[in-house]
């Protein structure tokens, strides 16, 4: 068997105060998240953040920094996340969500249940963020 973690990719975006999550379909209920996904074949993981955020929010995102990276064990399949922040540069509240998400919500930190969260790394995303951790996206290298 060969073992290979599942890459994904998270957008921590605040804005006055507030963070955009996703409401979405999980096997374990309806749960919250950052706009966040897989990284798909072919592109950096700041391609893929822009990407996820789009489909899963409607909102257009510019990745200005890393937050952080993080690992998490669930069971037998361990997930490493990338997690970015950056800014909205538009809306489309027209757009077709991906299938599973219900609606993309602004809310402040006390609003969010840490209970309702996809994974610990949402909460442990924001914390970071929060804390003023934010590393240069040149942190990251991409070849093609």
């Amino acid at each position: 068997m060969i073992w290979k973690p599942n890459v994904t990719v998270a957008s921590v975006i605040e804005s006055d105060g507030k963070f955009l999550l996703v409401e979405e379909h999980t096997p374990e209920g309806i749960l919250y998240n950052q706009p966040a996904g897989h990284l798909e074949p072919g592109e950096s993981l700041m391609e893929g953040a822009i990407r996820e955020t789009l489909e899963e929010s409607g909102y257009g995102f510019e990745p200005r920094a890393v937050v952080g990276i993080y690992q998490w064990r669930k069971r037998d399949t361990t997930y490493l996340r990338f997690a970015f922040a950056g800014r909205i540069t538009h809306h489309e509240p027209e757009r077709k969500l991906d299938e599973g998400i219900i609606a993309a919500h602004w809310l402040t930190p006390g609003e969010i249940r840490k209970d309702r969260l996809r994974s610990p790394m949402v909460w442990r995303a924001m914390e970071d963020f929060l804390s003023g951790m934010r590393y240069p996206l040149d942190i990251i290298t991409t070849w093609r």
